[in-house]
């Protein structure tokens, strides 16, 4: 693995060229990771994979915790690893002890000798060892050590309890590193500055390839989330990747970027997609009229249209005009709308492709205004469209209610 920063904008937010020896073409970031299960997106097959925008798409998130069911890691091993099994060859595999798609408890109090994990044979004690062989089974291009993640709520004693347990199994991962494969330093500290602050030092100290920043989307507020992200930030040297889970929503991404996150993972687009939604915010412009937006779509919050609505019924309409995705140039909002209703997997197989399209169209958008050195305003006016339509979705309502009294 090789990573460099190409610009800066706005003081943290950067855009790197992020180089694997299994993609052709380099990865530009910041960018996304395509959530998956075992290896594959939910809903997305490997022959509709390449109609995804070409390197974005290429980075494929994988917890082993999913692994622990099915194949053996010895199986797993002598068919390749993942590459041989999944056919996946020209995708890069980024290992992560975490499964993001469901809400991560807070680890066992008592434990000492390894992580806690809720997986699907129940929860398991998984020790550095165990993790480590794993890793080695299934040869991913990165991956994270094990890390003690903790809600937002807990005690400042939990918090340096999480902390040295991260630093200990940190250390024993590094010992038994198997050839290959970039490691990703673990980052924890729940919602204290100092213990944040006191991880990162300890981990920046080791031989790692980059960071992950590990104990966000678990309780944290909006509000607060940025000075913890910087407390992490600011300790790190410069010419490393970072990696976050837990941020999802547009604005969380944007708040990751501004402190100088340059890899997300996320399921933002797989509870979308099981809830019917489809992305529709502007790329290319955040210059939107605010006068404008009481007319926008039924259902719609700027960022999103439920397809399940019954006013899509006859939409002969793609879901976005001018969209370059697999759905939108071949199908209509009628079309999705008549799947989801009848509860055909097809109608998830085409949200999928269309709402991660379009949010690694997102990220696009983000490192042209990171080059251009306009990201601050970029995030500022995203942010405020969302403010003023919420507003003057308000205002309707309260006219409509007045309209019937």
């Amino acid at each position: 693995m090789k990573f460099a920063v190409k610009a800066w904008s706005n003081g943290s937010a950067r855009a790197g060229v992020l180089h694997l020896s299994c993609c052709p073409t380099p990865i530009e970031t910041p960018s996304l990771l395509l959530s998956t299960r075992k290896g594959l997106p939910l809903f997305i097959s490997p022959d509709l994979l390449p109609s995804l925008p070409s390197p974005d798409s290429r980075l494929l998130y994988v917890s082993p915790l999913h692994f622990l069911e099915g194949l053996s890691i010895k199986t797993i091993s002598k068919i390749g690893g993942l590459h041989q099994l999944l056919g996946l060859h020209e995708y890069g595999f980024v290992a992560v002890p975490r499964d993001s798609i469901q809400c991560l408890p807070e680890a066992n109090g008592t434990n000492k000798l390894g992580a806690s994990f809720e997986t699907p044979c129940g929860r398991l004690l998984i020790k550095p060892v165990e993790y480590m062989e794993m890793i080695s089974s299934m040869k991913p291009e990165l991956w994270a050590t094990l890390a003690d993640e903790v809600p937002a709520w807990v005690s400042d004693k939990r918090n340096k309890t999480s902390v040295d347990r991260t630093i200990k199994w940190l250390d024993e991962c590094i010992v038994s590193s198997p050839v290959g494969g970039a490691v990703f330093g673990a980052i924890v500290g729940g919602s204290s500055l100092e213990e944040r602050q006191r991880c990162a030092q300890e981990v920046a100290r080791r031989n790692v390839s980059g960071y992950w920043v590990g104990g966000f989307g678990l309780g944290e507020s909006m509000n607060e989330r940025p000075a913890l992200l910087n407390a992490v930030i600011e300790t790190l040297p410069e010419e490393k990747p970072r990696f976050i889970c837990g941020l999802g929503l547009p604005e969380e991404i944007l708040q990751g970027v501004a402190a100088g996150v340059d890899l997300f993972e996320s399921t933002y687009i797989y509870h979308l997609t099981l809830g019917g939604f489809a992305l529709t915010f502007p790329l290319d412009s955040m210059e939107i009229n605010a006068s404008n937006l009481a007319s926008s779509d039924v259902g719609s919050d700027l960022r999103k249209i439920n397809l399940r609505a019954t006013v899509f019924r006859k939409d002969t309409t793609p879901i976005i005009e001018g969209c370059t995705c697999y759905t939108c140039q071949n199908h209509t909002r009628a079309y999705i709308n008549h799947l989801l209703n009848v509860h055909e997997m097809l109608a998830q197989i085409l949200l999928e492709i269309h709402n991660t399209h379009h949010f690694l169209g997102f990220f696009r958008s983000i490192r042209e205004a990171i080059k251009a050195g306009r990201f601050e305003e970029f995030r500022k006016k995203f942010v405020q469209s969302r403010c003023d339509h919420l507003a003057v979705a308000s205002l309707d309502v309260g006219f409509s209610q007045t309209r019937l009294v």
